[in-house]
Parts: structure tokens; sequence; C-alpha cells
């Protein structure tokens, strides 16, 4: 019989995965994998909503061990702490540290998913691995989910073609919503339980307080960018990003305002009002590029961000970048996102947003 190792999270989505396809007819088992120490830091900060007699993760485990109890299939478990804060949290901190805006789903995607944790798998006896991700392979090549809500090729888009071959993704042809209805008609302990959303590391603790365990707190002045005068104060340069319009600091201000700039030099904060095109760029260039696909379009579709608009684009290969040009004005390209390209349904791959432009002029994101 044929082995699947399928990732549990102690969610809905993994517990579903894992039961479509024991009911196909696999020899199914499930690997729990510990990512991050929860109570490393665990401040409620305040948060009187928030209880942690039991370790967050503590608890997914607890749940994964339920849910296969009910499916009637074995559970693993495995550590990646270490590896986590090498591969991607020391990532996300240096990014933050250049005022960048990182994305560690991708790396984790990459370095802990789909390598170390198969390779876990693989001593199992896998003969495949599969995930709850809304997604769907062939032959190696990544495709969106149908589920355009949830579709999660962005942020499978750094995992290799070879990674990819022996890849299953039970839940590529189904909606939210059905899966939800399948845990409930089968009575999984998971059923209703909610989403995780965010930086898995953080969860539900306040953002600026967790990461002042990591990086010391820079205030500094917050300008508005058509006077250049001093609006206010920021708490450091890490906890904002482009775009950003709540909680940016300023007091008293009725209009509408976005963060649309940083100066990590001065260590300013550039600050626009109203519609304000400074948030708007018509090109970006793009590095730490990575193929899935074999293809290499002159021109394809774009996601700037997880869940953002497809827009068309035209790709100009240089050495080791890629100049992304795309013909109407896009809101909010962001350095240190992923720009993901897209032939149709199919992922192609990926870079790093490094930087932005308008009118051939680099904007001053940074």
């Amino acid at each position: 019989m044929t082995k699947v190792v399928v990732g549990i999270s102690g969610g809905v989505d993994s517990a579903v995965a894992a039961y479509l396809l024991k009911k196909e007819g696999y020899e199914v088992e499930g690997l729990f994998m510990r990512n991050w120490d929860s109570m490393v830091n665990n401040d409620t900060h305040g948060n009187p909503n928030l209880n942690h007699s039991i370790c967050p993760q503590e608890q997914d485990y607890n749940d994964a061990l339920e849910a296969c109890r009910i499916l009637d299939i074995p559970l693993h478990r495995v550590d990646f702490i270490k590896e986590y804060w090498d591969y991607v949290f020391s990532y996300f901190l240096d990014e933050l540290k250049k005022g960048r805006t990182p994305n560690p789903d991708l790396l984790c995607n990459k370095y802990i998913k789909f390598d170390l944790f198969k390779k876990e798998a693989k001593k199992l006896g896998a003969d495949f691995i599969a995930t709850g991700h809304y997604a769907k392979t062939k032959n190696g090549f990544l495709y969106r989910g149908i589920d355009e809500n949830k579709d999660q090729s962005y942020f499978l888009a750094m995992v290799s073609h070879e990674a990819l071959k022996d890849i299953l993704f039970p839940l590529g042809n189904l909606e939210k919503t059905e899966v939800r209805a399948l845990a409930e008609e089968i009575h999984l302990n998971v059923a209703k339980k909610k989403d995780s959303t965010g930086i898995c590391f953080i969860g539900e603790r306040h953002f600026q307080a967790f990461l002042e365990n990591y990086l010391k707190p820079n205030p500094g002045d917050i300008l508005n960018v058509e006077t250049m005068e001093k609006i206010g104060r920021h708490t450091g340069l890490m906890n904002y990003t482009i775009g950003q319009r709540r909680n940016v600091g300023i007091s008293g201000s009725l209009m509408r305002h976005y963060v649309c700039g940083k100066d990590v030099k001065k260590n300013i904060l550039y600050v626009a009002f109203g519609d304000s095109d400074y948030l708007y760029s018509d090109a970006c260039l793009v590095e730490d590029i990575h193929f899935i696909s074999d293809k290499r379009p002159l021109e394809c579709s774009a996601k700037f961000r997880y869940r953002g608009e497809d827009y068309p684009v035209f790709l100009e290969y240089q050495d080791k970048f890629i100049r992304v040009s795309y013909p109407g004005l896009v809101k909010s390209v962001t350095p240190g996102q992923a720009c993901v390209f897209y032939l149709g349904d199919e992922c192609l791959g990926c870079g790093i947003i490094k930087e932005v432009y308008k009118n051939q002029q680099k904007l001053f994101y940074l």
C-alpha cells in the first residue's frame, strides 16, 4: 500500500487532507512539526482574553492528537526550533533591520516544510508527503487552488520543482466551505477551530512588544511627504510597512493617511495624506529569483502580496535580477515582499522586491 505522511498542524485543513487521503485508500500517518517555542517571550501584553495556561503550540499538538485518534491514524512529532531560527527567523530580523517587510512563510515552506519535514517523512517510509495547503501540483509543477480566496500558491513559490514531485495537496480542488462541511460531517474535533492568521511565531501577541525582545526600539520623526514637516514620532521603522493606515502615530488627523516611505539612515518615516501618488509605482526590481517552472515568459501576471490582485506584467531578465513593469499603476508595492509570477493558473516562481520605481525614478521606500 502506498504510504502518505501528512503534515498535521492541529487545524481543520490538514486533518481533512488526511481524511481524504485515507478515504482514497492510502496508508496515512501524521507528522506534527514544532517550529517555535511558544513559551518564549509569551507575553499577553495586557490582553485579558488570552489564556496561556497551556502553551498554544501544545494545544495545537493536543488537537492534532485528537484529530488523528478520530481518523484512526498514528501521529509522530518532530522539533525544528533551531532550524527555524537559523533559516527563517534570523532572516526575518535581518530584513526588518533594513527597513523592509519580509514574508517568513515563504522561507518556512522552502527550508522547513518541504525540505526538513520531507526528510523526516521519508524516514517514516513515506512514498508521498501531503499538507493542507490550498494549491495543486502536477509533475512537480505548481498551480493555484480553485478557492480564489484561500489559494496558497503565493506562499509556495520558493519551493523547488524537485521538492514538489512527490507532494500531494488534497485540498486543491476544494473550497474552504467544503472543507469545513466535511470536517463537521465526520465529527472532527477541529471542525470549527479558527484558522491561524498572521506570523506563526507571533500568534495573538502584540507585534511591537514581541519584536522588542529581539530588536532595540529606535524612535524617530514622522514627516509629511508633501511638506516635509514633522507631524509625529514613530516607535521604530521595523514596526511599519508601506501602505499601512492604522496605528501610524499621528494624533489629531482626520484625513486618511498612509505610510509611503522610510529613510533607514536618517530614521525617518514618511506619511502621505489622501490617495497620494506616492503610494503608486509602475515597475520594480526583484532579486533572489526562483523558478519552479521551466517557462520564462516576457509577459505574464504577478501578485505583489498574498490575496493581492493579479496584475499583467512585462519581464526584463537581467543578470541576477528581473525588472517587472506593469502598465497600470500599482499601490503599495513593498521591498522585502515576494513578487510571484503566474501564467494562467500555473505559479512560475518568484523573486523578492528590491527596489520600486515610477516614471524611471526609484521611489524612496528605503
